[in-house]
């Protein structure tokens, strides 16, 4: 991963995302309490380089990356899934085409 974001920014999209799953409660939640222990404890030091904290960075970008998928996942599977059997034209109308009419009359047509 040749650019992570500041520690920050992802900071701020792990807090949305956990947002997102809990509620208005997410800040009483166990992951909330982990993840912010977690950034304050990997802080920028004084050094010029930490391999302790670059690992972290990464670990927390990863980790966001895995919640917001899990976030997109649920919504299309929720969106594709839920509402059980249909027929051909619903489900071809669900991913934006249309079934093929028959011209000329041959009686294929309703």
């Amino acid at each position: 991963m040749a650019g992570l974001s500041s520690p920050l920014r992802v900071c701020r999209g792990i807090l949305k995302e956990l947002r997102a799953i809990h509620g208005p409660t997410y800040n009483r939640s166990l992951a909330y309490n982990y993840v912010m222990d977690q950034f304050r404890k990997n802080k920028v030091t004084g050094e010029r380089y930490c391999r302790a904290q670059h690992e972290a960075n990464h670990d927390s970008h990863t980790y966001l990356c895995l919640l917001a998928s899990s976030r997109t996942h649920q919504a299309l599977h929720n969106f594709y899934h839920v509402k059980g059997e249909c027929s051909t034209e619903q489900a071809a109308g669900m991913v934006g085409l249309r079934l093929p009419t028959q011209p000329g009359g041959k009686g294929w047509e309703k």
